[in-house]
Formats: C-alpha cells, sequence, structure tokens
C-alpha cells in the first residue's frame, strides 16, 4: 500500500494536481491482495503524504475462465475451477488477478472546502 501512495503522491505532483478526495482500486478477486487488509491499514499509510484524508474505493474485478473444451466463460471462484457446463478443468484465465490504480479524483477546482 506504501508503493500505491508513493505512485499516486508523484502522479499528483507531477501533473500539478489539486487536492484529492478519492482513490479508486481494482483488485481481482484471485489475486494475492486482501481488500479488506488494504482498508485497514489505508489511514496509516497515508499519514503525513498529500492523500492523508482521502478516501479508499475498492472495486472488485471477478475471477472468469474460459474453458477450453466447451468455450464457457464462467467465474472460477463459484465454480470451484471447473465448467459448469462440461465440467472440464482445462480453463484459460481471463480475469481475477489484477491490482490497478483505476482512478483519482480530486477535489472540483470551483468546490469551496479545497
Amino acid at each position: 500500500m506504501i508503493e500505491v501512495v508513493q505512485q499516486v503522491e508523484a502522479f499528483a505532483i507531477e501533473n500539478d494536481a489539486p487536492k484529492i478526495d478519492t482513490l479508486v482500486l481494482q483488485i481481482g478477486e484471485l489475486s494475492s491482495v486482501v481488500p479488506e487488509y488494504l482498508k485497514k491499514i489505508y489511514p496509516m499509510a497515508i499519514e503525513h503524504t498529500l492523500l492523508e484524508a482521502t478516501k479508499l474505493e475498492i472495486e472488485i474485478i471477478p475471477g472468469n475462465g474460459k474453458c477450453k473444451v466447451c468455450k464457457q466463460v464462467f467465474n472460477l471462484l463459484k465454480t470451484n475451477g471447473i465448467c459448469p457446463q462440461c465440467a472440464g478443468t482445462d480453463i484459460e484465465l481471463l480475469s481475477g488477478k489484477e491490482f490497478f490504480i483505476k482512478e483519482i479524483i480530486c477535489f472540483d477546482a470551483d468546490d469551496k472546502d479545497t
């Protein structure tokens, strides 16, 4: 999380961004990142940074796969990695391992609270 905060700070400085309101992350449900853990450590990670007092939003990207036999697309967690159509297990991972900074939302320049 510290590295993410540093990247966002560098971006804000480099782009002369106004005050940041919200950081939006996308996390795949098959990634090794635990969203609840990030939410708990976020206040400590942003302390004494440009992101202090910002909000954190996390969007979960479904862990989807495609059966190589019947081409069915399905959620791997809901089916334990087994194709619900043909019961195949030869699966191509389509999504779910991601960890991205999706968006940095700044206060509106006309906002009276800035």
